[in-house]
């Protein structure tokens, strides 16, 4: 399915009779069109992981490198929940360096309040949301999506991505990884 949002895109605009009047709406479509199939290849990608099986970690390091360079983000981590011992644990992350905190409290955070709510945490500035855990010091916005279990009632992971840019992550972006979160959550329950 290649290039399906370029095709629709195409096809919308060749069903419009002033279609080549209207070069900025075309533009438009072709970026909204060349979008949807970037985004389709990396969801293309994470299925492959998942039903390919091997080593969890393995393939979740695969994933946080793919999660990251589909948006040219700074940086991506994924996480155990582990409610037992009361903690959230980083698994894997694709940037710059390790996170500074690997390992913290299930209550920390803006993942605290992703685990507690069940949904994403969307901090545009993180200058200004107190939640926030400074890991870098040049994170600007940073979104936290939760990986739910088969039942989607339990939090069993997150999915972390940080910007140096403020107000990076769109409602886009947060359904984008949303779907990555549901596509990756069998590789919580290996």
């Amino acid at each position: 399915m290649a290039n399906t949002g370029l095709n629709l895109a195409r096809t919308f605009l060749h069903t419009h009779a002033s279609w080549r009047d209207a070069r900025p709406c075309r533009q438009n479509w072709f970026k909204i069109g060349a979008m949807a199939d970037e985004n389709e290849n990396l969801l293309e990608t994470l299925r492959a992981l998942v039903a390919a099986g091997g080593e969890r970690v393995a393939a979740l390091q695969r994933a946080a490198d793919a999660i990251r360079a589909s948006g040219g983000y700074r940086w991506a981590g994924l996480y155990d929940v582990d409610r037992a011992a009361g903690l959230v644990k980083n698994i894997v992350y694709s940037g710059p360096g390790a996170p500074e905190y690997p390992t913290f409290p299930i209550g920390k955070g803006l993942t605290g309040s992703a685990i507690a709510t069940k949904k994403p945490v969307n901090a545009g500035d993180v200058a200004a949301d107190p939640r926030y855990l400074t890991a870098f010091g040049s994170t600007r916005s940073e979104i936290i999506v939760p990986v739910l279990d088969r039942t989607n009632e339990t939090v069993v992971g997150t999915i972390d991505v940080e910007s140096e840019k403020r107000n990076a992550f769109t409602n886009q972006v947060e359904t984008l990884l949303q779907s990555c979160a549901e596509i990756l959550s069998p590789l919580w329950s290996r």
